[in-house]
Formats: structure tokens, C-alpha cells, sequence
């Protein structure tokens, strides 16, 4: 029987906000620099948005709900960066009006590797 986490990742699979679809559609099959990513891809007991392995690279979208969390997710990215991912977040808003530049923005930091990107 799947994990909790595991079955609230496929809810959160079959239910994407608009900004997830937008953005997926560019992420999915290797499209950006060749990387796989996974989508709502547990780590921990944490769930991603976006999330490639190879590349140890996170991409978090947040809606106006995430302005109230921010202790929560100041914590979750602590841990997602103790574990060597580097965390990315961008707001709805800027995935669904500005896809060309986040998308500038990520391949800056595959490309990047693991060195700090400014």
C-alpha cells in the first residue's frame, strides 16, 4: 500500500493549478536542456512541485497561500537544501504571464550545475 505522502502526491498529479499545467508543459519529456524532471515528486516528507534528480534542482510554484506559510516553507527549502537540492520559486503569476523568462531562469541554473548561480 502507497505511503501517505505517496497517494497525496498522485491527488496533487491529477488536480495541477493552472501555473503547474503551464509550466509542466514545458518541463515534461526532457524538453528543457535534456533534464528529467517529475512532477509533485515526494522527498522526505515533503512534496515538490517540480523536481530533477540528476540535477538536484527543485522548482516550487506559489499561489497567495504561500505568503501565509512562510515559516513552512522556510523550513521545507532548509531541509530540500541539506539534502543538496537547490530550491527555485516563482508566483503563479509569473509562470502563467512571464513562462519565457522563468524558463530562462532554470536553464540558467541546469546550466549552472551546482555552482551558485546569481
Amino acid at each position: 500500500m502507497p505511503s501517505r505522502t505517496t497517494q497525496r502526491a498522485r491527488n496533487l498529479r491529477n488536480h495541477p493549478t493552472d501555473a503547474e499545467q503551464k509550466l509542466w508543459r514545458h518541463l515534461r519529456q526532457r524538453q528543457l536542456d535534456g533534464a528529467r524532471f517529475r512532477r509533485q515528486h515526494p522527498i522526505g516528507r515533503y512534496i515538490t512541485d517540480f523536481a530533477c534528480l540528476e540535477h538536484k534542482l527543485v522548482i516550487e510554484i506559489d499561489g497567495g497561500q504561500h505568503a501565509e506559510r512562510s515559516a513552512y516553507d522556510a523550513a521545507r527549502d532548509d531541509f530540500l537544501r541539506r539534502c543538496g537540492y537547490r530550491v527555485l520559486r516563482y508566483w503563479n503569476n509569473q509562470v502563467l504571464r512571464e513562462t519565457e523568462a522563468v524558463l530562462e531562469d532554470i536553464l540558467r541554473h541546469l546550466a549552472a550545475g551546482n555552482r551558485t548561480v546569481p
